[in-house]
């Protein structure tokens, strides 16, 4: 077995770069998502159906077509859609925020009927609008509920960022790609991606697990 990690020693400080840029790519995307996904969802229980109708058709579409052509038809087919190019970092943005929307608006739109019928109730006999209703009294609640949900969407969201690398943004998986190229050997710094990965998604789970249990004993 010819394994050499000290070969790739003096590129690891290249590829630890691209953490940035991956998790500036995540945190973006999966706040605008987070933002549309809710937008969506109040669409989703809406009495009026155009915006059933607008909310189911808009999922129904980014989950049921691969992440990897959303990106691809965002990226190469903007010149043709709006008449310029969008940088690369753009594109990922917005793929993955449009598809991140769609997955967290079905998540959101659960907790919000999650949440028992006595609270609206009790808020429409006290004369509360239901804008603040929502706002004040449901969505928090429904929070409190799908928090492990939403954590897992923001781990899927920061393992499936690799793929951007199609698109030539300098995030981890590019840059190990590249240092294998210039070293000729690729098992190495994969390996090294692989960890750096499966690091951030440890951490994201351990923050996830103690925002739990804070909002937990604040009930």
């Amino acid at each position: 077995m010819n394994l050499d990690f000290t070969a790739i020693l003096p590129s690891m400080p290249y590829i630890l770069k691209g953490i940035g840029v991956t998790l500036k790519i995540v945190l973006v995307a999966g706040l605008l998502g987070f933002a549309f996904g809710i937008i969506l969802a109040i669409f989703k229980i809406s009495k009026f159906k155009a915006l059933n109708w607008f909310a189911d058709i808009y999922t129904s579409i980014f989950r049921g077509t691969p992440l990897i052509l959303q990106l691809m038809i965002i990226y190469y087919g903007a010149p043709q859609i709006i008449g310029f190019e969008i940088s690369s970092y753009t594109a990922a943005v917005a793929s993955f925020s449009l598809n991140s929307a769609a997955y967290i608006s079905e998540i959101i739109r659960a907790g919000i009927l999650a949440v028992d019928k006595g609270q609206k109730e009790a808020a429409m006999a006290l004369g509360v609008p239901g804008n603040r209703m929502m706002k004040d009294i449901i969505l928090p609640q429904a929070m409190k509920n799908i928090l492990p949900a939403l954590m897992n969407e923001f781990i899927t969201l920061t393992k499936e960022s690799a793929i951007v690398t199609v698109i030539a943004v300098d995030d981890i998986m590019r840059r190990a790609y590249i240092v294998g190229g210039e070293q000729y050997r690729f098992f190495e710094p994969f390996i090294f991606a692989g960890l750096i990965y499966y690091l951030m998604v440890i951490s994201l789970t351990f923050i996830g697990k103690l925002v739990e249990r804070r909002m937990r004993q604040s009930d």
